[in-house]
């Protein structure tokens, strides 16, 4: 091995970035803090003998042995913990290309229904419409997967588009409202919202916000008691959906308020985890990647920000998440 490639492969920074982990996560810095453990408990089993034992050379083999076996595990540990990051690594490269690759023909299938359904390439019987309306509801929820799939693929990588500028919440939040208001209206939702007036510009990304306040209402709707009415009394089968935002200090504060099935106790600390979805919605059979939360997340985090939340089964859950209006120094 060259002298250069010996170099390189020390630099713990650039194999920390080409396995996609931060350096100190990276199995060559685990093994220098482990190396540094073993000197340190050597020079210490080294002073800690001389006082209680009288031949040197008894210390010294009982040191080289202590040594020699810890060095060993160490070098052990490390290379399974270097497996393990390349596996992670080959994996997101995977779920990268397969993604991209998927992309195209899903797009293209769906514009050749929408183009069928038209009726432009032929009279369109009321079954046949029917099962192409099915295959283009089938074909966006995978379309939808796969997006999902590549943000979160550009987020492991270190790679998610940012485009830092000046832009209006309110301005954003109305937009998404406009485009969720036929979809309430027709699961027929209550939906309040309540804000702080001429709120300062957010230095940030509005596409990547956009995404993030789209998944926590789509979730808000979809885990209403209307989508899920047989579960509750009639009574008690009212959704309601509110949203929350004002000013509080140099950061906006916005949550998003519903009474819908809420998050079993024992699910919550894995709610933002990627592929997660709790008990109460699986049982109740929802679509759902279990991807949302994890991208809002990650999004509202390389903002600067921080989401969390807090949930009831059978009462509701709010979400919530702070910006800040400006920051000094760029994102990384």
């Amino acid at each position: 091995m060259a002298i250069r490639e010996i170099v390189a492969e020390f630099n713990i920074v650039a194999q920390a970035r080409k396995y996609g982990i931060p350096w100190w996560q990276h199995p060559q810095f685990l093994f220098f803090v482990l190396g540094s453990v073993i000197a340190f408990s050597s020079i210490l089993s080294y002073a800690l003998g001389r006082q209680y034992i009288d031949d040197p050379h008894v210390i010294a083999l009982l040191i080289i042995v202590f040594t020699g076996i810890s060095l060993a595990v160490a070098f052990l540990i490390t290379k399974s913990f270097e497996r393990l990051a390349q596996a992670a690594r080959i994996k997101s490269e995977f779920v990268s290309i397969v993604s991209h690759q998927l992309r195209s023909p899903l797009s293209n299938l769906v514009w050749g229904l929408e183009f069928l359904m038209s009726g432009r390439a032929g009279k369109i019987e009321g079954a046949q419409l029917e099962y192409f309306q099915i295959l283009k509801e089938n074909s966006s929820r995978m379309q939808e997967l796969v997006n999902d799939l590549l943000v979160v693929s550009r987020i492991d990588e270190g790679n998610l588009p940012w485009e830092q500028k000046e832009f209006s919440f309110e301005g954003l939040l109305n937009t998404i409202l406009k485009e969720y208001e036929p979809y309430m209206k027709a699961s027929n939702i209550q939906f309040q919202m309540q804000g702080q007036q001429n709120l300062p510009k957010i230095m940030g990304d509005s596409s990547q916000l956009h995404h993030v306040i789209s998944n926590l209402l789509e979730n808000a709707v979809r885990y209403s008691w209307k989508e899920h009415a047989n579960s509750v009394p009639a009574k008690e089968r009212e959704s309601r959906i509110q949203i929350r935002y004002q000013k509080k200090g140099k950061n906006l504060f916005c949550e998003i308020i519903d009474n819908g099935v809420g998050i079993p106790k024992e699910d919550q600390r894995y709610i933002f985890s990627k592929f997660f979805r709790s008990s109460n919605v699986l049982r109740h059979e929802t679509q759902g990647s279990g991807l949302g939360l994890y991208i809002a997340k990650s999004i509202i985090e390389r903002g600067k920000g921080s989401i969390g939340f807090r949930s009831k089964e059978h009462v509701g859950s709010t979400f919530w998440f702070i910006l800040p209006f400006q920051h000094s120094n760029n994102l990384t």
